[in-house]
């Protein structure tokens, strides 16, 4: 199975993303900002940094390059598409998903190993978990506080649309503890902690975060989500 990889001016993430693809046996396609082709990939990731440096709000230009115009008509169509910490943020100004991610209550930067509490795993990139399943996923984030309002906070927890949460301290401020979210159909996943980071115990602090790759996998041999 291909799945394309997107690099943004500023993307950093990028080759971790596509090794966790390889990772996980997938075929790791590299898609340009600028190139509106999706090269026929079945699925995609939009990896973490900081696209454009972040300017005007984060993932707010990124959500207007070239490439996003086909990756959004085929995700409403039901591809798989996972936005990880930077790419979260272009999915919500992208409006694939509800919500917003603002700064850190704390303000400052945090960068750690986070534990993270697996709610929902009926979703194109959670299907390799046990729900309630404890994973550890590195954190890394200035902007990382999910928000939304009452109304839509009551929709995502009464829909089951929260697909992961943190566990202990509330690392960045956000609502519920909300760690990662998706759209109703379930295709598509927003997640601001980074299992691209945890595939292997050599490089990771677990290999917690492969599950999210071998999920895809699984989804798209089965037939992708309906």
């Amino acid at each position: 199975m291909k799945i394309g990889v997107v690099t943004f001016p500023g993307t950093l993430d990028d080759r971790d993303a596509a090794r966790a693809v390889r990772h996980a046996g997938g075929d790791a396609v590299s898609l340009w900002h600028n190139d509106a082709d999706l090269h026929g990939v079945d699925a995609v990731i939009l990896p973490g940094g900081f696209s454009y440096g972040d300017y005007l709000r984060c993932g707010a230009i990124s959500r207007f390059s070239p490439v996003m115009e086909p990756i959004i008509a085929a995700a409403q169509k039901g591809m798989p598409l996972l936005g990880i910490c930077n790419g979260f943020q272009v999915l919500a100004e992208a409006h694939l998903i509800p919500g917003a991610l603002t700064r850190n209550h704390a303000l400052h930067f945090i960068c750690k190993d986070q534990k993270l509490v697996i709610e929902n795993n009926q979703t194109a990139w959670t299907s390799a978990f046990a729900e309630k399943e404890e994973i550890v996923i590195p954190l890394k984030n200035g902007e990382g506080a999910y928000m939304c309002d009452d109304q839509t906070l009551a929709m995502l927890e009464g829909e089951g649309r929260i697909i992961a949460r943190y566990v202990g301290e509330n690392p960045n401020g956000s609502r519920n503890l909300i760690a990662g979210v998706t759209n109703e159909r379930g295709n598509i996943v927003g997640l601001m902690p980074h299992p691209e980071h945890a595939i292997d115990a050599l490089t990771g602090p677990t290999a917690d975060g492969l599950g999210f790759f071998t999920s895809v996998l699984k989804a798209l041999a089965a037939g992708g989500v309906k």
